[in-house]
């Protein structure tokens, strides 16, 4: 059974420890998964057997969006059979269409928004330029929910969807981070949002879990560790313990991101 982690993050080895101390600091919880480096990564999936990632970063202004879009860009062709890219935008940046073009033309899949790092609401209508550059083009990974803010919860998502009928969404953390209950409400029955189980197996009842997955439909959810904060043997094992059968756990432990990014 292929095993594809669809959650990510990658820095370069000079600030990696830096970045990974200040999610760490921002979430209040002890990151287990590793340095935060691509070869570490690597090493760390390996444990499970992991053959594709899809690796990202967030950029936390707008003069940051190119160097973090070269360097995705530069691992994925530096791991060409096991990295796919997803590149980033910022709702403050001047021209967000070019840089759409830019991350399409070099190969990358989709883009990264965290808007609690980044600062904006998901659903205000200032960022729309965001949603009109990317609908029916890229899918938006969004970091979603958290309770100690507003900007991503999963009824500003859910808005978003129903106005951006051709965007694609992916809702990380089943939707919503902490939120889960307001996700199950909000999100899961809409056709263009998808999520991941990234930093949400340590926290969720099993079963929860599984009735959020089914009542979406299998074929929107994807396994994704959310390295460095988490371990990949330990977010596998949570996962199996999931009571899902062996073709489900196929469909997203790789099928639907390969669907999603059109990879094998």
């Amino acid at each position: 059974m292929k095993i594809y982690d669809a959650h990510a993050h990658i820095y370069p080895a000079k600030i990696a420890d830096k970045a990974v101390a200040a999610i760490g600091s921002f979430y209040g919880i002890p990151m287990a998964g590793g340095t935060g480096t691509a070869d570490d990564l690597i090493a760390s999936g390996s444990q499970i057997g992991v053959s594709k990632y899809l690796v990202h970063s967030t950029a936390t202004n707008p003069q940051q969006v190119r160097a973090i879009n070269d360097y995705i860009i530069g691992e994925c062709k530096a791991h060409p059979d096991v990295f796919v890219g997803f590149g980033t935008l910022h709702p403050d940046m001047e021209d967000v269409e070019s840089e759409v073009e830019y991350i399409i033309s070099s190969g990358l899949k989709g883009v990264k928004l965290h808007p609690d790092f980044q600062k904006f609401s998901v659903d205000d209508s200032a960022i729309d330029c965001l949603y009109e550059a990317t609908a029916g083009r890229l899918p938006i990974l969004f970091h979603a929910g958290d309770k100690r803010y507003q900007y991503s919860n999963p009824s500003r998502i859910a808005k978003v969807a129903r106005r951006w009928k051709e965007l694609t969404i992916v809702a990380a953390h089943f939707g919503g981070y902490s939120e889960w209950e307001e996700a199950s409400k909000e999100l899961l029955e809409l056709n263009n949002v998808i999520f991941d189980t990234s930093s949400s197996l340590s926290f969720l009842e099993p079963a929860k879990a599984v009735d959020m997955i089914h009542k979406a439909g299998v074929h929107k959810f994807m396994f994704g560790t959310d390295y460095p904060m988490w371990n990949h043997k330990n977010e596998f094992e949570r996962f199996m313990n999931l009571a899902l059968s062996d073709s489900e756990r196929e469909q997203i432990l790789s099928k639907n991101m390969a669907a999603l990014c059109d990879i094998e």
